[in-house]
């Protein structure tokens, strides 16, 4: 098979894990752990090639890929990079910086115009680019909109790992379906992360029965993340997708009083390590109460990649079979808020189903 060209947008940390994990999994060709699909379409993982990138920190821009994936604030130092010939290009800062990362990030304000998006476009072209990955930061509706509107331009398709609703969204989703573009999104759920911790729980205590009165989940981490999610005027979707995404679990709909996801917290020493708490109160037989209590610590990048690498190759096999629009099965098993949200279990029939059909 060939390679997979692969365009980023936003080379932040959550990046850094997908690429350094990919070059991982380059030097080590046995059988390890950690990918739930060795092959997809014929493709692994070690046949993702990014070969263009575009951010706004000022000591990314201008940079090879693999040194701007190292540079600061990024915190994922896995492994060495090869030099990379990809150059990171200027990407609009529009809504992508909240005033908690600004110092950190240091963005070069790059004025928006359309001398800039016939830059952008020019590199994506030039590049041979056909896929576009969105890791911008939570809450940045403007800028995730204008890269949705790039992809369409181009032809890429496009990969939306962050909760602004694009694939989710139907008059976004009917956009890629009419320009005969497949979408995969909205906002990844982790390997094994919070969202999809709290899904399964909240599925057993459904099949199982019982009711329940109460949910909660809490989280909190140490890196650029968590601290842009200080900004609370930025979680909207956020909570939304994440909530969204647990209450489709429960057979009964429970009273927005009665369940609380997020908002998280910051809390620098813990670096990129992620800690949830979640937490489940209910009545089972004879309406004899239950509560469940669940913490659980990762590392919050090495979550994502792995679901990612399957959405780029998802991404892939759908153009090549001339999908439109929204990947559903993709959408549901791998986001929080797809177009269709399923048990876990029936999305990831359907999606097995998906990888197995013919072109």
């Amino acid at each position: 098979m060939g390679k997979i060209k692969v365009g980023v947008i936003g080379v932040g940390n959550c990046f850094a894990g997908l690429y350094q994990g990919i070059e991982y999994y380059k030097q080590h060709n046995a059988e390890v752990t950690g990918i739930m699909h060795r092959e997809i379409g014929g493709y692994r993982v070690q046949d993702i090639e990014f070969v263009s990138a575009f951010d706004v920190g000022e000591n990314k821009v201008g940079k090879t890929l693999d040194e701007a994936a190292m540079a600061e604030p990024n915190m994922v130092k896995w492994i060495n990079l090869p030099k990379s010939e990809t150059i990171v290009h200027p990407s609009p800062v529009m809504d992508g910086i909240s005033k908690y990362t600004e110092e950190m990030i240091k963005p070069k304000r790059i004025e928006l115009s359309p001398e800039l998006e016939k830059e952008i476009m020019d590199e994506i072209k030039r590049t041979g680019t056909e896929i576009l990955i969105n890791y911008l930061p939570v809450g940045s509706q403007k800028a995730t909109e204008y890269w949705a509107n790039i992809a369409l331009k181009t032809g890429c398709a496009f990969v939306n790992n962050m909760p602004v609703f694009i694939a989710s969204n139907p008059e976004w989703e009917k956009k890629f379906r009419e320009k005969g573009i497949p979408v995969i999104g909205d906002d990844i759920k982790g390997m094994i992360g919070a969202t999809i911790v709290h899904r399964v729980l909240a599925k057993l205590t459904a099949d199982r029965g019982s009711s329940v009165a109460n949910t909660y989940q809490l989280n909190v981490g140490g890196n650029t993340d968590f601290k842009n999610m200080l900004e609370r005027e930025r979680l909207e979707s956020k909570k939304i997708s994440k909530t969204e995404s647990v209450q489709s679990q429960f057979n009964e709909r429970l009273d927005d009083k009665n369940i609380h996801i997020g908002p998280s917290d910051f809390v620098p020493f813990l670096e990129n390590t992620k800690i949830a708490f979640m937490n489940i109160e209910g009545r089972m037989w004879a309406d004899i109460p239950y509560k469940m209590e669940v913490k659980l610590t990762v590392d919050d990048k090495a979550n994502s990649g792995g679901i990612v690498a399957d959405a780029i190759r998802l991404a892939k096999v759908a153009l090549e079979r001339g999908e439109r629009g929204a990947v559903i099965p993709a959408c549901a098993y791998l986001m929080k808020h797809p177009p269709e949200q399923m048990a876990d279990a029936v999305a990831k029939q359907e999606l097995e189903r998906f990888i197995k059909e013919e072109a």
